[in-house]
């Protein structure tokens, strides 16, 4: 063989010996080769396969002609050979043909998989799956948080009690079952828990000899591939149709990988060793060859990484990435950033670009001139593998799916899984800039964490390639570079000078989240212990993160708008939040979860010390220097935010000494001036002052408590806040407080001033905040002592004390994990735990026709009482009313228990006691300062000054409470003032001890009034001694006291403390805004006299409060014991008054002298209370309170009014009691007779009887309705199919037994006649039901009008009719009208008449006969006739056609007479289901006061006696008379008419009741049930004929005959019954098929005591339908009785018995027929119809007889316990009519129907198939389980709503949409509720929220 080269080169294009080869079989080629290759010399077989691989795989490339590129195509040709010619598919299929026949060496490629697979030794699952599928996640057995497993792996593993759930997965991921690196080898499944390696044989060498030869050749086919199919488009955005139509073309080769990689372990090592070979690749790609081919494709894969900003490392410098791994990670490469010219410019192409497109002139992007970080991380990419290059263009085209899938597939080979993750990290930073320029980023971000999660999810892999390959040099700098294109100049405090650098939150980056696949992934490995400990060592790194995170710091800054609204609201506040909680935060909770003991306080160390460096750095860029720039604020710090929670792990877990990472004063000052900033800005936010910037500023407050943001954001702020404070000045920090805040000003003895910085309607709430800030600061312990439980109780008892919640909510609201508080993950033990301990469960509740509860958690009564913390409450709420509302259900509960009837105060806690560190945080309770603030606000409240509320009262006291609380050790002797220079709040207060000042006097204080103030007229008083007991130095004035000033001289005094004199920074001494002694009016100098303490003060206070003089007695001058074993609870109920007392009880305990003071002033008798002299401003508001209480009243006085008056009316117009009343409406009582019914309209509200002219209506609803038709004969429930086995067959329901009976009876009789000897309406049958209110019919036509013009429609109809009624707004959408007639006819019918049965059956016959003859009044068109036939349009209407045609000729007449009979029909027995299917329980029907059946019967009768039937077919002769010639008149048809005993009795009664005149008198309705009853009696027995055996027939004939001629014999059942079978057997009745009837028939003995209760069955639903019916013609009220009495009762309620008891004999259903005709001759009449059908169609016979109805109550298919068992069948089911997988599958609760929810793939002629479903199986009314919701939808005619759901999980809460993915169980209660609304039709009355469909479901 002539060998062109050798394996590695080229053989020449056109080689002869290989040419006939192609044509040969390819098995045998592939054959032979294998044998040519398995010699020990196979160099001649290798390059016969080369030179064929090189033929088939490059033959002509299929992408170049399909893109008609002409040179390429010419290019390409040059290989081609053997090339299939078809289209440009073809090429491809031949090639992977071979491909498949090569691997398999000539034999099946089945079988070779088959042969593969045997040898898989993976233990792993592996399993990749993409978005949207539904895996598992088990915390239990997790040890990475990632963790996942497939369904399979999930249920074939043990996890009960585990905490698991199960989830859809966003971006893909992949079943992490058998890798023990990542999860508890407990919880693998069954298949993986076999270490399986050990007893798995050797792999044959022979077996995947061809694949190692010919795999090489087919990647590098592909990659040529895509290297053809990219072309670097002229813009920097690849179009995506031409990288979308390379995929396409590539699926097969890419699926054909797929499918190797899934041949197991033996298959994979090979792909392995492929792709991972450098030496392959060097020879098949580099390009060298001479074929031009090959040379033109690698120059394409230079151009691309060109283009992609990298270099080919030849082309730089050969400092390539991987050899200088070996050099230190953090050190630059010195000379680096000269050697290349790019350096500083990174990536600069693409960022001007990128410049220019976003257009925005004023903001200049930054960018940072070189970086620390060494460049080849950006931009060198060296490929020496095949895997490496695939990589390069799967990123390049956008990680397509199924390149994703190749790769992940490929990861259970452990040698893949490191050469991958090494290319992975090596491609990092080309990943990051694809994504950022991808249009499609949200996928991608998807692909890159499907890829990157299954990567560094596993620690000892994260651990290696940050060790290798600078994994995390790599990270930071790619995420630094990512930042830095979108940063801007800051324009935080020094707009013009500032350096500081910060994200513009509007960048697609940030607004996208483009960056989180990348944060995502950092955060991921820094969960690893580690490689967070190599972050924490290495100090270039942090210094680099510090600068990373410097970029966030005063990120999307506020500014307060003052004039105008802001016009455009941005809502980039959201990126911001998000950016800083995801880039900053979550890391940082990353790296602190590692920094737990006490050998880790380096790492605390390096973290604290470069977070102040940049801290540093920030205060210098933005120019700070003590002053915060004014009406501006961020609440980005994040660098604020690293330092605190480092600090505060430190002294927690680290036992670090706090001072030894503190910085010096100066530091600490700047430090506390912006988060400060933020607590003062979000006073003013709530205070309305921000009003001008729109919602968004709200939405930032709101955001920056929120519970998934607090414990990132608020609370380290406020930790640093009392860090600082514990160790600055404290006249300094509460100074600063007070004027952060502005309201400096408002604290002044002075009862007016002038405020220059806050308009005084803002006063009082930013002074209530200031406050609360403060009391919020001094009582939060939550990083100053609390343990972690204590932390999770206090966070949850706060959120249970606001409303009552759910436990995924409170999952929800608690801060969650990674959290300094806790290694508490949300739902663990502890979790649990704390619940049971402070929260009862209330089990879900159903108030029927209100809401459905979920399962909620309720405060135990002990927590309100000892726990409830108002404090906490604050902090932690979002909306303002949650207080309020934690407030309200406090007072609730005081007064429910008894403990304090009023309105208690917020109560006072006692706190954890403080850690060691933050003991200097209580010196801020004894500073002068606040004294002086506490006195000044006293003495105003006790004055009534303005803008001071019960809410400053309330915090001044907790204050000083506080302050004796935490009282230093002993009372010291008075300090004189240190460094001797006098400071103006010295004249106030000798010392600083709160226990000691407050028993000290204030006799005068100089204040600083507006000349107009009322204080300026009076004389200093002359003498200025003070009392006798004050303290002892006699003060004198006390200064003007100015809090600024104050501040000043402590921050000069400090900085000079700490920068020597030598290098003082002159800085100015106070900014220009406090200096407004301009302002008008002028200030001036007044002395007030005071002559209080702040102990006198709070006794005045009490005084005031109780409205009483003298309110406060000692305590302890009853009870000595109170002071010397003071009970003073931890926990305190009551109001102001309590608190007060409880204080000055403290003050007493605490020295001697507060003691006698307090006696003392008690002694004096106090001068009477002043009467208040309330300001304007106070007046209004106390006006305003009380107009409001009195309006409140008024409404109370009126609502109550009118309910009354509602009841009277309810009570009248639904009286059902007196027995007159037959109409709901009617108001009757028994004195005087009134003639004519009265109805109200709840329209105009006149009163009067409905009239011809007009008429009356009743508010009705009408719907079709097919409940009755799923009634079935079974008891066994139905259950849902959950299994392939389980079908449901609907042939047993009710609808379909009617159905097959009318078109069986149609086959054999006379079409007319069949319409009336059956009911329809069981299916598509119309209900009406109604409210029972009236209106005029032509009011309701305007009304009607008035809701046409009425745009604001909700969710229903007007064009169809539909409204809601005018007075109880129940849904409606027809009038029936009244009848108008009299009442009075009621009790002449009762009377007893003595006309026999037969005159009465006469009677009814000649009414009848008077058909056609209308009352005059309905003949001529009245408008109440019109609105009769209106409304018999509506009834027909409700339901579709299909339901009401049923006659073979269509549009007789004989259909409508059916329609209407059938109406009735279908009212009647809805009724009696709503009943409980019997009249057992008597009494007005339930829906007896709204029922309208009275009003239905007479517009039915009204339009059923407009037809008339034949009086020769008149079923009433048949019934009544004797034939005279029976033979002929049945051989004279050709069809005959239905057989009196296959007609069904009750349609009869219908019939004939319906078309008798009205209204009807009750003795001929008696009449008429008479007759009716013996054709039914004559039917029961011929049906136990059937049901009997031949032996008893015969023996009950015999007997039967034996008794014929006693006395009694026609009421005899045994004489009837032997009449009937003698009769019967005359035809072909009994004869064929004895044998098998007696094996069907289980051999009963039928006793006398059973054929008598079979009887009575058989007669008891006619019995039931007929009461019903007397009921609501006759009124009367339905009798009660036990069930076996059933049958008397209402016979005897019917007339039917005669005088029933007097007998002694047992009851018997025959003592109740009456015959009209003689039985022994009509009997014989009526069989003989049924003998002569015999003998034409005997096999019929039987099958149509009537027989027994023992039909169940309609119910709905019962579910399984679990819902899982539903989930997992039918959310992967194909739809039978689509073949498809739905994507949202739903299932049909009433037939089981599985259907496509929206899905267009089922769509006929516009209609979904929910909607048609809804139609075709409830006319009109679907009931559909939502699989992937486990929602239940109804669908009512045009319109849906949601139902709810009633699967709950473990804590009776809804998933809905399955979010939470717990397990699920049925909640029974919901389910019956469903039911109950779905049987009585009240779909429409009790569910709110409607809305139209449009078909489209």
């Amino acid at each position: 063989m002539a060998a062109a080269a050798a394996v590695g080169g080229q053989p020449s294009p056109q080689s002869e010996p290989s040419q006939p080869e192609l044509g040969r079989d390819k098995a045998a080629t592939a054959a032979h080769l294998k044998a040519a290759l398995s010699r020990p010399d196979n160099r001649a077989g290798a390059e016969e396969l080369q030179a064929l691989l090189e033929r088939v795989l490059s033959a002509e490339r299929p992408l170049a002609r399909a893109e008609g590129g002409g040179e390429e195509a010419a290019a390409a040709g040059g290989g081609g050979g053997g090339g299939s010619g078809g289209g440009p598919g073809a090429a491809e299929e031949e090639a992977l043909e071979w491909c498949k026949c090569l691997l398999a060496g000539g034999g099946g490629y089945e079988e070779f998989c088959a042969a593969v697979r045997a040898y898989d030794p993976a233990a792993l699952c592996g399993l990749v799956w993409t978005a949207n599928f539904v895996a598992y996640r088990c915390r239990t057995c997790g040890i990475s948080p990632c963790m996942s497993l497939c369904a399979e792996c999930f249920h074939q593993g043990d996890h009960t009690g585990h905490d698991f759930n199960m989830f859809r997965s966003q971006a893909g991921g992949a079943c992490d079952c058998g890798d023990s690196n990542v999860m508890r080898e407990s919880g693998f499944c069954k298949r993986h828990q076999i270490k399986s390696s050990s007893n798995i044989p050797c792999v044959p060498k022979d077996l995947l000899m061809m694949s190692e030869f010919v795999l090489p050749r087919f990647i590098f086919c592909l990659i040529q591939y895509l290297r053809e199919g990219y072309n670097e488009p002229a813009v920097d955005v690849p179009s995506e149709k031409d990288l979308h139509k390379v995929l396409q073309l590539l699926g097969p080769q890419i699926s054909f990988l797929e499918d190797l990689t899934k041949m197991g372990g033996a298959m994979r090592s090979v792909l392995t060793q492929v792709l991972t070979n450098q030496q392959n690749y060097k020879d098949l790609s580099s390009g060298l060859g001479e074929n031009a081919c090959a040379k033109k494709s690698h120059e394409k894969y230079l151009i691309a990484l060109k283009g992609s900003g990298l270099a080919f490392p030849e082309d730089k410098f050969t400092c390539g990435m991987q050899d200088q791994a070996a050099g230190t990670s953090s050190q630059a490469v010195p000379g680096f950033a000269g050697a290349t010219g790019t350096s500083g410019q990174v990536d600069s192409s693409d960022e001007e670009d990128q410049d220019g497109s976003q257009g925005v002139g004023k903001r200049k992007r930054v960018k940072l001139s070189s970086s620390v970080k060494d460049q080849s991380i950006m931009d060198v990419l060296k490929h020496k593998s095949f895997l490496e290059e695939l990589l390069f263009w799967t990123i390049k085209y956008e990680f397509p799916q199924k390149m994703v899938t190749f790769l992940l597939n490929m990861l259970p080979d452990q040698d893949y899984k490191i050469a991958f993750t090494k290319t992975f990290v090596q491609h990092y930073a080309f990943i990051m800039k694809t994504l950022k320029k991808s249009h499609e980023s949200d996928t991608m971000s998807n692909r890159i964490v499907h890829i990157s999660v299954q990567l560094f999810s596993n620690e000892e892999l994260a651990r290696q390639v940050t060790e290798e390959c600078q994994l995390l040099d790599i990270m930071v700098t790619v995420l630094l570079y990512m930042m830095e294109s979108c940063l801007i100049k800051s324009e935080l405090q020094d707009e013009e000078n500032s350096l500081h650098v910060v994200v513009n939150c509007g960048e697609a980056l940030l607004k996208n989240n483009t960056y989180w696949p990348l944060v995502s992934d950092f955060i991921n490995i820094l969960s690893h212990q580690s490689v967070a400990k190599k972050f924490l060592e290495d100090h270039g790194l942090l210094v680099t993160w510090m600068n990373f995170v410097s970029f966030f710091q005063g990120m999307n800054l506020n500014k307060r708008e003052l004039n105008e609204h802001v016009e455009f609201e941005s809502q980039t506040y959201y990126a911001a939040f998000a950016a800083e909680l995801e880039a900053c935060a979550q890391p940082m909770w990353g790296l602190l979860s590692h920094c737990k003991i006490r050998e880790t306080q380096e790492y605390t160390r390096n973290v604290v010390r470069y977070c102040l460096e940049a801290l540093q750095d920030w205060f210098d860029a933005i120019n700070f220097v003590d002053e915060p720039a004014p009406n501006q604020v961020t609440f980005h710090l994040p660098l604020h935010r690293y330092y605190a929670m480092f600090l505060s792990k430190a002294v927690k877990c680290q036992e670090l000494d706090l001072d030894s990472i503190l910085p010096d004063q100066e530091m600490l000052m700047k430090l506390m001036i912006h988060p400060l900033q933020i607590q003062a800005s979000l006073s003013e936010i709530h205070s309305n002052m921000w009003v001008r910037n729109g919602l968004q500023i709200k939405g930032q407050a709101m955001t920056y408590v929120q519970s998934h943001f607090c414990n990132s954001m608020i609370d380290p702020d406020i930790y640093l806040l009392q860090v600082c404070a514990s160790r600055l000045d404290p006249d300094y920090f509460i100074s600063s407080v007070f004027e952060r805040f502005k309201v400096v000003d408002l604290l002044t003895m002075a009862s007016q001033h002038q405020n220059t910085i806050l308009d005084s309607e803002h006063e009082r709430s930013m002074l209530e905040g200031a406050l609360t800030f403060l009391v919020i600061l001094l009582s939060l312990r939550l990083h100053l002592g609390m343990t972690d439980d204590e932390i999770l109780r206090a966070e949850m008892v706060a959120q249970l004390c606001m409303n009552d919640r759910t436990h995924s909510s409170l999952l929800d609201l608690i801060p969650e994990n990674p959290n300094p508080k806790s290694g508490i993950i949300p739902g663990s033990y502890s979790f649990e735990s704390v619940l049971s301990a402070v929260a009862d469960f209330k089990a879900p509740v159903f108030e029927p026709g209100g809401s459905m509860q979920q399962g909620m958690y309720t405060p135990k009564a002990e927590v309100w009482d000892r726990e409830f913390d108002p404090v906490m409450v604050i902090l932690r709420t979002v909306y303002r009313r949650d207080v309020q509302s934690a407030m309200d259900r406090y007072t609730a509960f005081l007064k429910q228990s008894g403990k304090f009837p009023g309105n208690p105060w917020p109560p006072y806690k006692k706190r954890t006691p403080l850690h060691p560190s933050y003991k200097g945080l209580m010196r801020l309770l004894h500073c002068k300062t606040l004294h002086i603030v506490l006195f000044t606000l006293l003495y105003k409240i006790l004055m009534d000054h303005q803008n001071l509320s019960e809410h400053v009262l309330c915090m001044v006291l907790y204050l000083i409470e506080l302050g004796l609380e935490n009282s230093p050790e002993e009372e010291p002797d008075e300090e004189e003032p240190v460094g001797g220079q006098e400071r103006c709040h010295d004249s106030w207060f000798p010392g600083s001890n709160l226990v000691s000042n407050m028993r000290h006097f204030i006799n005068y204080v100089r204040v600083r009034v507006p000349e107009t103030a009322p204080e300026v007229k009076r004389e200093p008083p002359a003498s200025t001694s003070s009392d006798s007991f004050a303290s002892t130095q006699n003060s004198g004035t006390a200064q003007v006291f100015s809090l600024v000033a104050e501040r000043r001289k402590k921050f000069q005094e400090i900085i000079n403390r700490n920068s020597g004199e030598a290098n003082q920074v002159v800085r100015p001494k106070t900014s220009s805004k406090w200096s407004a002694p301009g302002s008008t009016p002028q200030l001036t100098t007044a002395i007030l006299e005071i002559k209080e303490s702040i102990l006198s003060l709070l006794i005045k206070l009490h005084h005031k409060l109780s409205g009483k003089q003298n309110s406060y007695y000692p305590p302890w001058l009853d009870d000595l014991e109170i002071l010397i074993q003071p009970e003073i609870p931890k926990y305190c109920h009551g109001d102001g008054m309590t608190a007060v007392e409880r204080i000055l009880l403290k003050a007493a305990l605490q020295s001697r002298l507060n003691k006698r003071i307090i006696e003392e002033i008690c002694r004096k008798v106090t001068p009477p209370v002043p009467p208040k002299k309330t300001s304007s401003a106070e007046k209004k508001t106390l006006d305003k309170e009380e107009r409001r209480q009195k309006a409140r009243e008024r409404q109370q006085k009126l609502l109550a009014e009118f309910a009354s008056r509602q009841k009277s009316f309810m009570e009248t117009a639904m009286d059902v009691d007196s027995p007159e009343t037959d109409i709901a409406m009617e108001i009757v009582t028994p004195e005087q007779q009134i003639s004519e019914a009265v109805y109200d309209c709840v329209i105009c509200g006149q009163s009067g009887p409905s009239s011809e002219e007009r008429p009356t209506g009743l508010v009705v609803l009408l719907q079709a309705s097919s409940v009755l038709g799923q009634c079935r004969n079974s008891t066994e429930p139905k259950k849902l199919p959950t299994t392939e086995e389980e079908q449901i067959y609907p042939w047993d329901t009710c609808a379909a037994v009617h159905d097959v009976r009318l078109s069986l009876l149609q086959r054999f009789f006379k079409d007319s006649s069949c319409l009336q000897a059956v009911s329809i309406g069981w299916e598509g049958g119309v209900y009406v039901q109604t409210c029972g209110h009236t209106l005029h019919i032509d009011c309701h036509k305007s009304y009607m009008e008035s809701l046409r013009n009425d745009q604001v429609l909700q969710g229903f109809s007007v064009e169809k009719g539909e409204f809601t009624c005018p007075l109880c707004r129940q849904f409606a959408n027809s009038v029936l009208p009244c009848y108008p007639g009299n009442n009075v006819e009621n009790s002449l019918w009762q009377c007893q008449s003595n006309r026999s049965m037969q005159e009465l059956i006469k009677e009814v016959e000649e009414l009848q006969e008077q058909l056609g003859i209308f009352p005059v009044s309905i003949s001529s068109e009245t408008n109440l006739s019109k609105e009769m036939e209106s409304v018999m349009k509506d009834i027909k209407s409700t339901t579709q056609k299909k339901y009401t045609d049923y006659s073979k000729t269509p549009g007789s007449p004989d259909n409508d007479f059916l329609f209407m009979y059938s109406v009735a029909r279908t009212n009647l027995e809805l009724e009696l289901i709503h009943r409980g299917g019997n009249l057992c329980s008597g009494g007005a029907s339930t829906a007896g006061k709204r029922s309208c059946l009275n009003q239905l019967f007479h517009v039915l009768a009204m339009h059923m006696r407009l037809y008339s039937i034949d009086s020769a077919y008149n079923p009433w002769k048949k019934l009544t008379q004797l034939m005279q010639d029976m033979n002929s008149q049945l051989c004279n048809e050709e069809q005959p008419e239905v057989p009196v005993l296959y007609r069904d009795v009750s349609s009869l009664l219908l019939i004939q009741i319906l078309t008798m005149p009205q209204p009807l008198h009750k003795e001929h309705f008696t009449c008429i049930v008479k007759v009716l009853f013996t054709l039914l009696y004559t039917q029961a027995l011929a049906a136990l004929s059937v049901k009997c055996s031949e032996e008893d027939r015969l023996a009950w004939k015999d007997l039967g005959s034996l008794k014929k001629n006693t006395c009694n014999a026609e009421k005899s059942w045994e004489v009837l019954l032997s009449l009937v079978i003698s009769e019967l057997s005359k035809g072909k009745l009994y004869f064929e098929g004895e044998t098998e009837e007696l094996g069907m028939v289980n051999p009963i003995a039928w006793s006398p005591d059973n054929i008598e209760r079979y009887l009575q069955q058989f007669c008891l639903p006619f019995l039931r339908i007929t009461s019903l019916l007397q009921h609501h013609l006759f009124g009367g009220d339905l009798p009660s009785c036990q069930e076996e009495e059933e049958f008397i009762v209402l016979a005897s309620c019917l007339g039917l018995l005669p005088s029933f008891s007097q007998t002694a004999q047992p009851f018997t259903s025959a003592s109740c027929l009456d015959w009209p005709v003689p039985a022994f001759d009509i009997i014989p009449q009526w069989c003989f119809e049924v003998t002569s059908f015999s003998e034409r169609h005997a096999e019929q016979v039987k099958v149509l007889l009537i027989q027994e109805s023992k039909w169940d109550l309609p119910h709905l298919l019962q579910l399984p316990e679990n819902y899982n068992t539903i989930f997992q069948y039918y959310h992967r089911k194909t739809c039978s009519v689509c073949t498809k997988v739905p994507k949202d599958p739903a299932v049909c609760l009433v037939c089981g129907t599985f259907v496509c929810l929206k899905g267009l793939c089922c769509k006929q002629q516009s209609y979904c198939e929910c909607v048609l479903h809804s139609q075709n199986c409830g006319a009109g009314t679907g009931i559909f389980l939502l699989i992937n919701a486990s929602v239940i939808i109804i669908i009512r005619g045009h319109r849906f709503c949601l139902w709810g759901s009633v699967y709950l999980d473990a804590h009776g809460e809804e998933d809905r949409d399955l979010r939470r993915g717990k397990p699920l169980y049925i909640c029974k209660e919901r389910y019956k509720v469903l039911e109950q609304q779905w049987v009585s039709h009240t779909f429409d009355h009790i569910n709110k929220r409607w809305g139209p469909h449009y078909n489209g479901l």
